[in-house]
């Protein structure tokens, strides 16, 4: 017999003693599955966004150019009316309209300069402003956004001169919304009548009120003379850029902002 040492072979393993293969791995739950069903579809957030209020916020711009559109028309049948009128008796007083660009014209009268304005953004305001907190606003949150038309009035040298310092007033606002209704604001002298926005849709005649109650407010708004120690001395700069410091003011409205006008606009 070969008594040589032979080494002892490795005890076998029994299965329960066996490594379990990863891929006999037990399954868990997929929780990017479960996080997906959880969480709103985004896509469909920003659907209902575009759906309720992007859209609605371009209807109102729709019905603000049209606004626009008939205030411009109204505004040239004004002057035409008022020309008819003015001219047999004095030929040097002129009413006129100006077209700038489809977001913007001016009716020139005597020494003053209306400057009709529409807005490209629509806006809202806060719950105590205005119409906010009427009942006709609150049954449709549409309601709550408006496209905006806004009247300045500016004295006609400004713009005739190129005096971009002069400031030009707001004398009123109208605020159009989905359902084509307007509520208009304006400065004291508008002497605007109250009136509720839910009966008050966009006409040619309401349109033609906002126009000539603002050309009242202008022409009863004269210029005041500032103090002479204000005006007693003149830079280089206002004598180069032709700007008369011996000009008046208007008083009267609440200052808004000014807006430059570029060259070209000669009066």
């Amino acid at each position: 017999m070969d008594d040589t040492p032979r080494s002892t072979p490795p005890a076998a393993f029994s299965p329960e003693q066996l490594p379990t293969p990863k891929s006999a791995t037990a399954p868990t739950p997929d929780t990017t599955t479960a996080t997906a069903e959880e969480t709103p579809d985004r896509l469909d957030q920003i659907f209902d966004g575009l759906k309720q209020k992007s859209s609605a916020k371009q209807q109102i711009y729709r019905n603000t150019i049209a606004a626009f559109d008939l205030l411009r028309q109204v505004s040239q049948e004004l002057v035409v009316e008022l020309s008819r009128k003015i001219t047999p008796l004095d030929s040097s007083v002129v009413v006129e309209y100006r077209p700038i660009n489809d977001m913007e014209f001016h009716i020139k009268f005597s020494g003053d300069l209306l400057v009709f304005v529409l807005h490209s953004n629509i806006v809202t305001f806060p719950d105590d402003y205005g119409p906010m907190n009427t009942a006709y606003v609150e049954a449709d949150f549409r309601r709550r956004f408006f496209g905006h038309i806004m009247a300045y009035n500016f004295m006609a040298d400004s713009v005739k001169f190129q005096r971009m310092n002069d400031p030009g007033y707001l004398v009123g606002r109208l605020l159009v919304n989905i359902d084509n209704h307007y509520f208009l604001e304006g400065v004291q002298q508008l002497e605007l009548p109250d009136h509720d926005m839910a009966a008050s849709p966009i006409t040619p005649e309401m349109l033609r009120l906002f126009v000539e109650s603002a050309m009242i407010a202008a022409v009863n708004n004269d210029l005041i003379a500032p103090p002479m120690n204000e005006i007693k001395k003149i830079t280089v700069k206002q004598k180069l850029e032709n700007q008369q410091v011996s000009r008046g003011s208007k008083v009267g409205f609440s200052f808004s902002h000014q807006q430059h006008f570029g060259e070209g606009l000669v009066y």
